[in-house]
């Protein structure tokens, strides 16, 4: 394990998401999901791992690694394909090349033509729509096709009455039923047809309809069925892009200019930006309310330039006035950090329109007009803005949301990391205090032992007495004291 890695594996989150894996050539050699990342990607480099011989070659090979998180499964799951298709790692070749993936089969020349799913794409005269990785994306553009053209799921060569008997798809689906002559052949290929050049990319309106059906659902407060769309819209858009177009892989750093161009152009920016800020805040139940504020230079993070606040001005959790303190501290005429940070080209806001407006307010506030400000939703991973434009949803599979997305995970992170410190220095101050039994010495040679409260709660009593020299009562009270501060919730 390297040491570039080592020091990865600390900022990686217990969170849905896809990491990616490189070489020293900074050539990405494998692309994974995982439901907890934390977990798996820790799990190829825990000593004494028994892997298959393909994975344990794999981990020899890997210098670094990147990670993006998303909200669910189904997102880790599109996002992973997505970027499989793209750059064609060589052990993701090389360890399912036993897999032969999904295509959607359009036969026209039938009678009731249908989609079929196919492992095997033949030269038999039909249309083929695919091969893709994930199979989820295909089902999902199929089912998406038949209701919204009304397609007969149904496998009958000619559909009759006999087989309406035993289906019921005109009823709890969209089928149009041309068993029971509902529609006409005319009319049955035409709507084929269209569904047909919408799969092929040649219909951007109708993912506009999904679109804006999300967006409504998000509007009314329908948080599961815009998730449901969106998943949905993401498998469409993966399935209808050009099969043609083909990125290949190259170094980070061409990574991430790509996502700053691609930024710009999203947001409307006269050029990429050259450096990005992203401020988050943390709290638990409103105390040690701490904030971060961390850099990207050229798309890639620069910890030179991170910095830490703890929020002085109210107590209490109130996300956008901590928001708000941030910026005045940050661009205050009475900031130390003007001549020693650089002026940023975007500034984004972890957290939605409340902390967006806070945050722009206080740039109105001290002159500034020429830092673009912008949100980062965590709730559909939009960017949010303030300026009458609808908030601006991303490709999962796009360099610009990469960029976004791994800065505010490093802003979260590094907010994270100093609350914990906080809490832990608190906690040293006070919590073994309260042990009878325990003073100065003792609490030092404990903390000496398990380095923080966290290791003393994952200690035994056993070993606490050993380490401290105490009875099996005082041990048994050490264990309780912290045991009850470290299983309470951390913070957000």
């Amino acid at each position: 394990m390297t040491d570039l890695v080592r020091e990865r594996l600390k900022t990686v989150p217990h969170r849905p998401g896809c990491y990616i894996m490189r070489d020293r050539r900074g050539e990405i050699i494998y692309v994974g999901k995982a439901k907890d990342l934390r977990r798996r990607v820790s799990s190829y480099f825990r000593p004494g791992a028994r892997h298959a011989p393909k994975v344990r070659s794999m981990v020899d090979t890997v210098y670094d690694f990147e990670f993006m998180t998303v909200r669910n499964e189904a997102e880790s799951l599109l996002t992973e394909a997505s970027l499989i298709k793209k750059y064609k790692p060589h052990f993701n070749i090389l360890m399912r090349d036993d897999k032969r993936y999904l295509a959607l089969r359009a036969d026209s020349a039938a009678q009731w033509p249908r989609f079929q799913c196919v492992r095997i794409v033949r030269d038999d005269g039909a249309r083929h729509f695919g091969p893709f990785p994930s199979a989820p994306v295909v089902r999902a553009a199929r089912d998406f096709a038949e209701r919204r053209w009304g397609i007969r799921e149904c496998e009958a060569i000619v559909p009759d009455e006999e087989c309406h008997r035993h289906c019921h798809a005109d009823v709890v689906r969209t089928c149009s039923a041309p068993c029971m002559g509902r529609i006409s052949r005319e009319e049955y290929l035409r709507r084929f047809e269209e569904a047909c050049e919408f799969l092929d990319g040649k219909r951007p309106d109708v993912l506009a309809e999904v679109e804006a059906d999300m967006r409504a659902a998000a509007d009314r407060g329908d948080f599961e069925k815009a998730a449901d769309l969106r998943d949905t819209l993401f498998a469409l858009k993966e399935m209808t892009k050009s099969h043609f177009v083909r990125r290949r892989p190259g170094q980070r750093e061409a990574d991430a200019m790509r996502g700053l161009e691609e930024l710009a152009e999203a947001i409307g920016l006269e050029k990429p930006p050259h450096i990005i800020e992203c401020a988050d805040i943390s709290n638990l139940f409103g105390t040690n309310n701490v904030a971060s504020l961390v850099v990207a230079r050229d798309g890639l993070p620069d910890g030179r330039y991170y910095r830490h606040f703890r929020i002085k001005s109210f107590r209490g959790a109130d996300d956008p006035r901590a928001m708000a303190e941030v910026v005045r501290r940050r661009y205050g005429p009475e900031s130390t950090l003007l001549g020693t940070s650089p002026r940023a080209d975007l500034f984004i806001c972890d957290g939605g329109i409340t902390q967006l407006r806070a945050a722009r307010a206080v740039f109105a506030e001290l002159g500034i007009a020429d830092i673009p400000t912008v949100g980062l939703a965590e709730r559909l991973e939009e960017i949010v803005l303030d300026d009458g434009r609808p908030n601006l949803l991303l490709p999962r599979d796009s360099q610009a949301l990469f960029v976004c997305t791994r800065l505010r995970d490093e802003a979260h992170r590094f907010a994270i990391t100093y609350h914990r410190s906080l809490r832990e220095k608190t906690i040293r101050e006070s919590v073994l205090d309260e042990v009878p039994g325990i003073g100065e010495a003792k609490k030092v040679r404990l903390l000496r032992r398990f380095k923080s409260v966290y290791g003393l709660a994952r200690a035994s009593a056993g070993e606490i007495a050993a380490a401290a020299g105490v009875n099996a009562t005082i041990a048994a009270a050490v264990l309780d004291a912290v045991r009850a501060v470290t299983h309470r919730e951390s913070p957000k």
